[in-house]
């Protein structure tokens, strides 16, 4: 199971509406690998390279939330429209 449809699935366990649900997802999603940059930084130029992969990987974690944004409503969808559809 992909990681969207797991914490999707976490969302539908605990009963949790779309929003939260959804919430779920984008938490699970993101590493915030800004959070390491200052120490990335502060490493000495031998290592510079590592201040490299953690923007790289912020890029990355961006251009997904991008895809997220469009993947994840159709992943949790509305309670409404999950009971409109079942009928």
């Amino acid at each position: 199971m992909n990681r969207p449809a797991r914490h999707g699935a976490a969302g539908t366990v605990c009963r949790l509406d779309a929003p939260a649900g959804r919430a779920i997802v984008f938490t699970g999603a993101t590493r915030n690998s800004l959070v390491v940059l200052p120490l990335a930084l502060a490493l000495p130029d031998s290592l510079a390279v590592v201040s490299l992969v953690v923007v790289t990987q912020t890029l990355v974690e961006v251009l997904g939330m991008v895809a997220y944004v469009r993947l994840v409503p159709r992943l949790v969808p509305e309670e409404e429209q999950t009971e409109a559809a079942s009928r």
